[in-house]
Order: C-alpha cells, then sequence, then structure tokens
C-alpha cells in the first residue's frame, strides 16, 4: 500500500510518498515560500494541487486512489493526544483548540488536513503529534513550579516537541545496537535550526528539553533556549519593549543569531569562528557547553545511557563536535555509544499511519 505524508508549515510543505510493508521511498519533494508576494503558491490549498500534479507526473501512481492513506504532521496536540489518531471532525475541533498553544503551527497543519480530506479519495487520513511522544514523562517532569491554578487554567506546563524524530531515532539506535528498545537507556539530541534533547528509557520519554513552547531547553538558530525570566523582564523595562517584540526577540533574534551577529546557520558561524571572529566563538562555545550540561543531567537523570544519539542537521554534520563530546563522555561513562543517526520524520509518521490502518483493521 502507499502513504502518503504531509507536513504542512506556515510557508512550506514537505511530501513523501511510501510504499509498505517495505517502508521504500517511492517520490519526495517540497512547496517553498508560500504566500510570498513573488510565488506563484499563493496558499495551502494550490500547495497541495501542486503537489498531487507532482506525484502523479513522477511517480508511477496513476490515480489518487492508489494512494491507501494520508499521514499529517501535527505540531501539537495538547494533552488530548497521547498517540495518532484517524482524522474526523472529533479530531479537527480538538487541532483547532491547541492551535492557542502552537499559533504559527498548528493552523497550517490544518490548512493541509482540510484541503486533502477534500482532494484524496481514502477516508483514511491520520494525524501524528509532535507532542504525543513526550505524554510519558511525568508529572513532576512536566509541571512548572508556578501557581498551580495557571495550568488548572490555561494548561501551562511542559509539553515537549520533535517527537516523532526522537521517537525514529530511538528505534533506530535498538536496530543498530542489536538490543531490544525496551531495554535500553537513550538520550536523543535533535539538533537543527531548532534543538531538543530527550532521555528515553524503555521506548519511552521521561524528559525532554523543550517545554511549553519550543522556546525553552538547548541554545538554537534563532531561539534563546534557557534564560532567567527576570532578565527579559528588565530588557523590556530599559528597553520599554511590548510582549510582541520581547516574544520576537527571544524566537527570531536569539541564539546563534543574537549571540554571533553573523547568522543563524552553525555552517556560517563556524566559519567566521575559524576567522578569529570571536563572537561567533563565543556563540559555539555556549551552544557546545549546553548540550554537554543537558547530556550530563540527562545521564543522571537516566542512571547512565546505552547511547547519546545525534541527529538533524548539526548533529548529523559536525563529525568534529560530535567526537569532542564523546570523548568527554567516554571518560565517565566508558560503556555508553555515541551514534550519529540520521532522521526520517516523515518515515516515522508513515509507520505510526501503517500501524493504526492494520490496527483498525483488524478491529473490522
Amino acid at each position: 500500500m502507499n502513504i502518503l505524508v504531509i507536513n504542512s508549515g506556515s510557508s512550506s510543505i514537505k511530501y513523501k510518498l511510501f510504499s509498505f510493508p517495505k517502508e521504500s521511498l517511492v517520490d519526495k519533494g517540497e512547496i517553498e515560500k508560500i504566500g510570498e508576494e513573488k510565488s506563484k503558491i499563493k496558499n495551502h490549498t494550490q500547495g497541495i494541487d501542486e503537489i498531487i500534479n507532482k506525484i502523479l507526473v513522477k511517480s508511477k501512481i496513476n490515480s489518487l486512489k492508489d494512494i491507501t492513506a494520508v499521514g499529517h504532521r501535527v505540531v501539537h496536540g495538547g494533552e488530548k493526544f497521547k498517540q495518532p489518531h484517524l482524522i474526523n471532525k472529533t479530531v479537527i475541533k480538538q487541532i483547532q483548540k491547541c492551535s492557542k498553544l502552537a499559533p504559527l503551527h498548528n493552523p497550517a497543519n490544518l490548512a493541509g488536513i482540510n484541503y486533502c480530506l477534500k482532494s484524496f479519495p481514502t477516508n483514511f487520513q491520520v494525524a501524528v503529534f509532535d507532542t504525543a511522544f513526550h505524554q510519558t514523562v511525568s508529572e513532576e517532569g512536566y509541571i512548572y513550579p508556578i501557581p498551580y491554578k495557571y495550568y488548572r487554567k490555561y494548561k501551562i506546563r511542559k509539553y515537549g516537541f520533535h517527537g516523532t524524530s526522537h521517537q525514529f531515532i530511538a528505534q533506530k539506535a535498538a536496530l543498530t545496537l542489536k538490543k531490544p528498545l525496551t531495554k535500553l537507556k537513550l538520550i536523543t539530541a535533535h539538533l537543527g535550526n531548532g534543538c531538543s534533547m530527550t532521555a528515553i528509557d524503555k521506548g519511552k520519554s521521561i524528559a525532554t528539553s523543550m517545554g511549553f513552547t519550543p522556546l525553552e531547553g538547548l541554545m538554537m538558530g534563532t531561539r534563546c533556549g534557557d534564560v532567567d525570566v527576570a532578565a527579559i523582564f528588565n530588557i523590556m523595562k530599559k528597553e520599554k519593549l511590548a510582549i510582541d517584540q520581547m516574544d520576537k526577540i527571544l524566537n527570531k533574534k536569539s541564539g546563534f543569531l543574537g549571540v554571533s551577529g553573523v547568522s543563524n546557520d552553525l555552517r556560517n558561524v563556524s566559519k567566521a569562528a575559524k576567522d578569529g571572529n570571536r563572537r561567533a566563538k563565543l556563540a559555539v562555545d555556549i551552544f557546545i557547553s549546553r548540550l554537554k550540561k543537558y547530556i550530563g543531567a540527562y545521564l543522571f537523570y537516566l542512571g547512565g545511557a546505552d547511547a547519546v544519539c545525534f541527529t538533524g542537521g548539526i548533529g548529523e554534520n559536525n563529525p568534529d563536535m560530535v567526537k569532542s563530546i564523546k570523548s568527554q563522555i567516554k571518560r565517565i561513562f566508558s560503556k555508553t555509544k555515541v551514534l550519529i543517526i540520521p532522521t526520517d520524520e516523515e518515515l516515522m509518521i508513515a509507520k505510526l499511519t501503517y500501524k493504526l490502518f492494520k490496527k483498525l483493521r483488524r478491529g473490522k
């Protein structure tokens, strides 16, 4: 059977088409710059139409009827969704409610879902949530130490993100180590423009670095990561900044970009550092320092780990950085492996869609 995966972002749509049960890639592509002034793709409806045309032309798919299922990435599922769900009116309403928690992502995810429901003849369309994998984190791990009423009223808590990537890497690590996932302790580091880390015990997420939003945790391309909230209040008072202005600074102008003043891309920042740019070197040093801090914390939290796994654009393409961290891990935890594993979030979504498909078919 063929499974199409749609990853509908605010200004782009990524897609991959897989053949199951072999899990072979049939086609892939991306529509970018949706809605931008010079783009011919004005909205997500046109974007999905473009993807359909590409699939029918490039692949061996003769008709949309040959696509059995569609898996959709949804960034935020709140506390409601702990597993992938077959999309229906109730699920759509819940995704809409979660848009308050992810206003930049969930509406774009929904735009792709709604048009796919109209465009594809299959009734089997599945929502896979970035937050779902982290719903196994314990209460003491996700409740913030602020007045509890804010959790009750507004669901202010740690949710975690990049769940499909962390889940995929954990499964791949088990294959690499040739051990059952249920017998492993793992630390997974998804490092790209957005960065997050997760402690995984017996296949379940028990701690993760991102929080109520993707802003918490590691230093990232343009996000600050962990910072004293009082420092933010201080800046806002002195600069007379509104909440929206400060939000933009923390999410869009901080991280590698904010410290280095060069770029949000580690490749450019590293090059500048080698050329003698002091702030660029400082940005790299801060990133590695915070990365090691989380690894150390999770090693203690897990009571040791079978492996620390790096993935994402930074994790997969900076072997010297990984080698340096590996040498430091080995000094204390000699039995801990350090692995570089390419992630494939779309394949994970397809696998989860296929698993749900088989489960529901057996139920019938």
